[in-house]
């Protein structure tokens, strides 16, 4: 990173990928602050941290332009995926209780990541903050500093991940980790492929019960016959 473009990284030596292990960059995308980002990986048995750090936008920076911070956001990201080559993004998605302005601001660096992750043909996967701190630390309303304690006993770390944005990001990284262990074990679906399940499903019910109301219809509106008696002489 460039003078201009300061950042807190921590990197930790990894082998070459292979295809027993998978690994997951995971994104805090921030409106205002540093956005989070750290890259693990898991052999299936457990998990171990590669690289994670947090990416802050100087004030003379953003003034040079409306999309200079949206840059370097997204050059930070494409320099990530080539490096590690993650074999899904998992991204925190956008706090419904943030007001119009912070998640306008929010969604503007959300959409640079998925940006990225498209550009380099990664999957994105999102989670909701209570996700993320249910899947990590067992209770939806964690703090930060109790999430930062979660995610160093998780990877094994010897010490707390700072700043606390690279934390968020780790976390990310691991509660879609978790679901894609739970995934695999249980031969579940993926969502794409869970949400065309059910959209079939639910197309499919729509057909049968607009088949059914048509049949009913049509029946109401076709007077009876009247049975005809036969006397046989």
């Amino acid at each position: 990173m460039n003078s201009q473009n300061p950042s807190e990284e921590n990197t930790v030596s990894y082998r070459a990928h292979s295809g027993t292990r998978f690994r997951v960059l995971g994104v805090d995308p921030a409106a205002v602050g540093p956005t989070g980002y750290g890259v693990i990986e898991s052999d299936g048995r457990g998990c171990r941290l590669l690289h994670y750090g947090a990416l802050r936008i100087t004030a003379k920076r953003q003034q040079e332009s409306l999309g200079a911070g949206l840059q370097e956001v997204h050059t930070l990201l494409c320099k990530l995926i080539e490096e590690f080559s993650p074999r899904a993004l998992a991204v925190e998605g956008i706090f419904s209780a943030l007001n119009v302005r912070t998640a306008l601001r929010l969604a503007e660096v959300r959409g640079v990541v998925l940006l990225a992750a498209a550009q380099h043909q990664v999957t994105v996967h999102s989670y909701s903050p209570r996700e993320v701190k249910a899947s990590v630390a067992g209770y939806g309303n964690a703090d930060k500093r109790q999430m930062q304690v979660m995610v160093r006993t998780l990877l094994r770390m010897t010490e707390i991940p700072e700043p606390a944005d690279a934390a968020d990001a780790l976390a990310v990284a691991l509660c879609h980790m978790q679901a894609q262990q739970m995934r695999a074990r249980y031969a579940l679906p993926e969502d794409r492929d869970l949400a065309k399940m059910v959209s079939r499903r639910r197309n499919s019910s729509a057909t049968n019960s607009a088949a059914g109301a048509a049949a009913v219809a049509t029946t109401a509106a076709t007077p009876l016959a009247v049975p005809r008696i036969v006397i046989d002489r």
